[in-house]
């Protein structure tokens, strides 16, 4: 199987939702046009770049990336990595790898000092990030603002 990892388009975006849907299956669909602003704004933020992953030239996972530039670190922006998902029928064939390698290399390339991400309270995906070089180093936190 070929596994290509590439910065996702507008004509990736049907592909997405429905990698989003396998994510997060309790979430109402997006209407087209909510859709479609929604990726307008994401293609048009600097230091945004949403990862897809094509296995076979099938669109089979993604993860999205955003350089955040820093005060700290001499001046060293983050990478933030969130959204990470591979499609059910593909999964445990190094798609996920990729994905993140391709997101750790997004931010060496940014000048970033650091990758960071927050995963689900799941043993499987902390051994996934833990096999991909990631580290648990810090407490995450979060607040829903609903």
């Amino acid at each position: 199987m070929k596994i290509r990892v590439r910065a996702a388009g507008e004509a990736d975006l049907t592909a997405l939702l429905g990698l989003y849907s396998e994510l997060n299956p309790d979430d109402a669909p997006l209407s087209q046009a909510a859709a479609d602003a929604v990726w307008a704004a994401i293609s048009g933020q600097q230091g945004r770049t949403v990862l897809v992953a094509e296995a076979d030239g099938t669109v089979a996972g993604t993860a999205d990336c955003i350089v955040m530039p820093n005060l700290t670190r001499g001046g060293r922006a983050v990478l933030f990595v969130e959204n990470v998902v591979v499609a059910g029928c593909f999964q445990r064939r190094g798609i996920g790898r990729r994905l993140m390698e391709a997101a750790v290399r997004l931010g060496k390339s940014a000048g970033c000092y650091k990758v960071q991400l927050l995963a689900a309270d799941d043993a499987y995906v902390h051994s996934f990030y833990e096999a991909c070089g990631f580290k648990a180093l810090a407490q995450g936190f979060r607040r829903y603002v609903e």
